[in-house]
């Protein structure tokens, strides 16, 4: 019985100090960055899913821009306008994003960005971010992903007046390679390491999406300017 009992207090042990270590990783995880001596222009991109934001307290923690979803397919995003004026009177630079559906078609989606997205000479590169989701099961062959790819590029940016970002995720880049087919930057994703699924070099990484920013309820996702 005291052998026993000694096995479960050692078990016991084994077990708080694991559950220790994880929260202490969990915690580092979460406010992690890039190095800035590598990476010194860093900043985050949002939704209406991070609810109402504290801009001035972001631009105070690290923040040099931040991109804020406009529209996602054919949907305005319910905060955009708040976040474009927020960002802004921060002193933060500010881009928009739109999120591609594979579900709707490209002029519909188009049409609500340009209609969403106000003309600004002081913007960043707006960006049109290709995935994979959930919500739209739909998978194109690539032709015509292309085509509804060019068809949006071409709407969108005779509204901007500059080329966009192209954010790409792994699963993207491998079934339609866009980025053989549009001369546009990219911006890849993988947390904590540089990814390298591209056919060409990103300007833009997405390196953390749980990263916690004081101003911002819930995570984040952290972006790096290539240097």
């Amino acid at each position: 019985m005291r052998v026993l009992k000694s096995r479960v207090g050692v078990i016991g042990m084994v077990v708080i100090v694991l559950a220790i270590g994880a929260a202490a990783l969990w915690t580092k995880a979460i406010h992690w960055r890039p190095n800035p001596a590598t990476y010194p222009i860093q900043g985050l991109h949002v939704s209406a899913a991070q609810g109402e934001i504290a801009w001035n307290t972001v631009a105070a923690r690290d923040a040099d821009f931040a991109y804020v979803r406009a529209t996602d397919g054919a949907v305005r995003d319910p905060r955009f306008a708040a976040n474009w004026r927020g960002a802004a009177a921060a002193g933060l630079r500010r881009g928009a994003i739109h999120r591609w559906s594979f579900c709707t078609p490209a002029r519909a989606q188009a049409n609500a960005f340009v209609t969403t997205v106000p003309r600004s000479a002081d913007a960043l590169p707006a960006v049109l971010d290709i995935a994979f989701t959930d919500e739209c099961a739909t998978r194109p062959d690539r032709a015509t992903a292309i085509a509804a790819f060019e068809t949006f590029l071409r709407i969108a940016e005779t509204h901007t007046g500059e080329p966009m970002l192209l954010k790409i995720s792994k699963a993207v880049a491998k079934a339609y390679q866009p980025a053989r087919s549009f001369a546009r930057p990219i911006w890849s994703a993988r947390n904590f390491f540089a990814p390298d699924y591209a056919t060409r070099p990103w300007r833009v990484w997405q390196a953390s999406d749980i990263r916690r920013v004081e101003g911002v309820e819930g995570p984040v996702a952290w972006d790096v300017v290539a240097p």
